[in-house]
């Protein structure tokens, strides 16, 4: 290993871990006592308005306890710079003063065989600079201008031209005394069979070069400019300095922006990623045209936990996004997915951001599309459901793909919410199929109102929250369920509502969910698109009945740790109930018999009743507080979390 530990401990002790993090957040000022190398801030790792990011100086560690990010000097910059390990010990160690030791033998040759390549790839860079502003580059600057580059874009992104040639950058590099087996191996020149002489790889093409994390000339993208010229873009094979399955075209540039953004977005061509950072998207990387790999999703998500691929809304662009699907479900893990954009038909996101300007692109940018539900619309869209095969047909492509997943939490709630909806469909396929469906009307279709008479059951409106949380966020029901399966619900459609999620979830059940359709009736089914529907839709259709409405906290995105507590307020708030129905009973029996066991029992219950009640109580203000920032509004008059 090239750094040992006491290297790196000598950075870390002479590098003040506050002094790394503090150029990224703003210290709380309350919480942060700098006397004892105690800091709070806002955590720069996820989005969060109270602070819970933690660094401690005195061990130099950092911490959120929040999403649980954690570590030291050395990993804070390959968090959110992107850098390599190596990396961020040279950066560190420079600005700490230490030597770094010199590298073996045969890796400091690798590294100058490396660099001398890249002052290849700089050459030719030049070259082709030249060639854009000389005469013959006349084709390659009007294209470029009619695509609506600048003179400054065309600056910072070094256009360039690669003349119609055979050999006009091999004699320039011959000039400047390049041996002819370095241009080769840097993948500028080509050596055909037969001992003919080599010949400029690139020829007649607009010439972008591409930079690595340093921001050296490491390749080249060159597009045609001949209208029947095949390829149409044309990149630098696999060299020492290029592999095309690990590098993002401007990354170095993205890096930055796209940690300040918390955004990142992907597009297919280097020519729309330079439209796009034209444009004032400067979080913008492309992938050079080939399918995503496992290291470029991984260098994805250390610019953004949820980056944002854009692809045309064409077959083909459709086509691609589900190509990278499967490349992203096996490494998927907490915290970490991809959206998915797809434009308008026939535009690209040069065409969009012509048409419609930043605002125009940034708007489509926030319609993406989560993962789950682009997987979901894939597999639904060449589904048939009219036979029991078909159904199972489905389920188990749905169980193939989930079952790729490593990280066992992810796959657990794909798994659970793939499981709810599948019943869910099933359900409506069959009743559509039924007899007399077709006379019958969903409320939204309707616009009659979705909210029923209330029952006069008690906490109606508490389990009812408590049914849609479920719904919404099965992970909660996985982890709870021996609690939740024994919860004394008072409502008799929201017990069955209960049974028949805790059947659905049940980890040890093999029955395919084709077979569970009994399950759900027609009632329980209303109530899954009561709590389910959208907020806007509910105020559509006249009624107060959608999940967001009844909780409106759910509206501001609201961390998951939150979530979970107020789902077990609300579990809490309900076996209360349990307990005071119990007491009442107890106490209805010894109006008629009292004895010393039922005392005890009722002293007992009277005893735990008070602690629980007050713990409920301090609870629900807790929470509303926190409700209160996460909104930056108070809760709505009547809308407490304990909705009953």
């Amino acid at each position: 290993m090239r750094f040992d530990n006491r290297l790196l401990d000598e950075i870390r002790a002479r590098l003040t871990l506050s002094d790394i993090v503090g150029r990224r957040v703003t210290w709380d000022r309350r919480k942060t006592q700098p006397g004892k190398g105690d800091y709070w801030a806002c955590c720069p790792f996820h989005q969060e308005k109270s602070p819970s990011f933690h660094v401690d100086d005195r061990r130099n560690r950092y911490k959120c306890f929040g999403c649980g990010a954690s570590g030291d000097h050395f990993r804070f910059l390959t968090e959110t710079e992107g850098l390599s390990f190596p990396e961020a010990v040279e950066r560190l160690a420079e600005q700490a003063g230490v030597a770094l030791p010199a590298p073996d033998p045969q890796a400091a040759r690798r590294e100058k065989k490396r660099a001398s390549l890249a002052d290849v790839c700089e050459l030719a860079a030049r070259f082709f600079q030249q060639e854009f502003s000389a005469p013959r580059g006349e084709a390659a600057r009007n294209y470029a201008l009619k695509r609506g580059f600048t003179p400054q874009t065309l600056s910072e992104f070094r256009f360039g031209y690669a003349p119609d040639g055979r050999d006009a950058l091999k004699r320039y590099l011959t000039l400047k005394e390049v041996p002819e087996e370095m241009m080769i191996e840097a993948g500028l020149v080509i050596q055909p069979e037969g001992g003919r002489p080599s010949y400029d790889r690139f020829r007649g093409r607009l010439m972008i070069p591409i930079q690595d994390d340093r921001g050296r000339v490491v390749a080249f993208g060159g597009r045609t400019l001949d209208p029947d010229g095949q390829p149409k873009y044309l990149n630098s094979p696999e060299t020492p300095l290029f592999h095309k399955g690990i590098m993002l075209f401007n990354a170095h540039r993205a890096r930055e922006p796209a940690f300040k953004a918390g955004q990142a977005v992907v597009v297919e061509g280097y020519l729309d990623a330079i439209a796009l950072w034209q444009a004032g998207i400067t979080h913008v990387v492309a992938s050079l045209g080939t399918a995503f790999t496992e290291d470029q999703i991984l260098r994805l998500w250390k610019f953004a936990p949820e980056p944002v691929i854009c692809f045309d809304g064409d077959a083909a662009g459709v086509s691609a996004a589900h190509r990278a699907i499967d490349r992203i479900f096996p490494v998927l893990r907490s915290g970490f997915s991809f959206q998915f954009s797809f434009l308008p038909d026939g535009m690209d996101p040069d065409d969009l951001v012509k048409q419609k300007g930043l605002a125009g692109f940034e708007e489509e940018v926030s319609r993406a599309q989560p993962l789950f539900d682009v997987v979901w619309d894939r597999e639904i869209s060449v589904a048939r459901l009219d036979t029991p095969e078909r159904k199972a047909a489905l389920e188990k492509r749905f169980d193939d793909l989930v079952g790729t997943i490593k990280d066992e939490r992810v796959r657990r709630r794909y798994q659970l919410d793939l499981r709810f909806k599948l019943s869910n469909l099933f359900f409506e396929r069959s009743r559509q199929s039924g007899k007399g469906w077709k006379d019958k009307k969903d409320p939204l279709e309707s616009g009659g109102p979705l909210r029923q008479a209330l029952p006069d059951t008690p906490l109606f409106g508490t389990e009812r929250l408590f049914c849609g949380l479920c719904l919404k966020y099965p992970d909660l029901l996985d982890r709870h369920i021996e609690r939740i399966s024994a919860l004394p619900i008072s409502d008799d459609k929201h017990r069955r509502f209960r049974d028949a999620l805790c059947q659905l979830a049940d980890g040890s059940s093999n029955t395919p969910v084709a077979e569970m359709e009994h399950l759900f009736d027609d009632s329980l089914h209303q109530l899954i698109r009561e709590v389910s529907v959208e907020a806007r839709d509910a105020e559509r259709s006249g009624g107060f009945s959608a999940l967001v409405q009844r909780f409106p906290v759910l509206k501001s995105n609201p961390p998951e740790d939150f979530v979970e507590a107020v789902f077990l307020h609300f579990v809490d708030v309900i076996e209360l109930r349990g307990l005071e129905a119990e007491l009442e009973a107890e106490m209805a029996y010894a109006d008629d018999e009292l004895d010393e066991a039922r005392w005890n029992r009722m002293r007992a219950l009277t005893q735990d009743l008070s602690r629980r009640r007050e713990e409920c109580a301090r609870q629900e203000g807790e929470l509303a507080e926190r409700a209160k920032k996460i909104k930056a509004a108070p809760l709505q008059p009547g809308l407490d979390l304990a909705a009953g």
